[in-house]
């Protein structure tokens, strides 16, 4: 059982074109129930505007932020750069992840998520850092036997599943003092299904989601906003990781309404 509140963190799409507009949106329908916001990086295989911009537009809005970086698409220099630029738009929270499979000779090849965690245990060494605060680092887990040195970690997300019995089972293995989120997303489509299956390992969605949101649209924002109330009660985790896809106001709705 966990001593942390339950925290509720929604993750929002940044833009594909230089125009925050959508990403407000996001945030201010959203904040009726998220008490944090991941921005991702980069994750659909496109180039969006920077997740740190992202970041410290929540940050301005009276939100609080979590900046997912990838290791796939940076070199030490570039993610020093994404450091600096951090700490002057007082961003202080990050998500390290490998990032997607990248297409043949993309992968700059020098950095993974373990030398990403060592260099930010390193900056109060270093004289560029002299009195920007801590940053807090969180990694992500697959659902297996969790790597000893992911437990530097400052918190932890836990791979998306559609399965709360595969979450607790994960979290009665894996027992870290770190808070920790389980991973919940909303099912959109069939063809969502099969995408998911082909890129998350041992991904289990049930066929009868599959069925329901084949002739319901909403049907997967109901069984999404059901887990979230269901890995509550649980007591087993920290909080959720949400990612409501194109659904957001669907899911803030609902969310605002099952929590009263």
């Amino acid at each position: 059982m966990t001593n942390h509140p339950f925290q509720i963190i929604c993750e929002i799409e940044p833009p594909t074109r230089p125009d925050l507009r959508h990403v407000r949106h996001q945030i201010g329908t959203l904040s009726k129930v998220a008490d944090t916001f991941l921005v991702p990086d980069n994750h659909i295989g496109r180039a969006t505007v920077s997740g740190l911009a992202v970041a410290h537009e929540v940050e301005a809005m009276g939100g609080r932020s979590i900046a997912c970086l990838n290791s796939r698409d940076r070199n030490l220099l570039g993610f020093r750069r994404d450091l600096l630029t951090a700490a002057v738009y007082g961003v202080d929270r990050f998500l390290f992840v490998y990032g997607g499979k990248p297409s043949a000779g993309s992968r700059t090849g020098e950095l993974n998520v373990r030398a990403m965690i060592e260099e930010v245990r390193a900056l109060p060494r270093d004289s560029a850092f002299a009195g920007v605060r801590p940053f807090r680092v969180g990694t992500a887990a697959a659902l297996c036997p969790l790597p000893a040195w992911k437990r530097a970690a400052d918190f932890m997300f836990v791979q998306v599943s559609f399965s709360l019995e595969a979450l607790l089972r994960w979290r009665e293995a894996n027992l870290v003092d770190v808070p920790v989120y389980a991973g919940v997303m909303v099912l959109a489509s069939e063809t969502h299904a099969r995408r998911l299956a082909a890129v998350i390992p041992d991904i289990d969605i049930p066929s009868e989601l599959v069925e329901r949101v084949t002739s319901d649209r909403l049907a997967g924002v109901e069984a999404t906003c059901e887990q979230v109330l269901q890995i509550r009660e649980s007591g087993a985790f920290d909080g959720v990781h949400v990612v409501p896809v194109a659904r957001y106001r669907e899911v803030a709705a609902r969310l605002e309404h099952m929590l009263g």
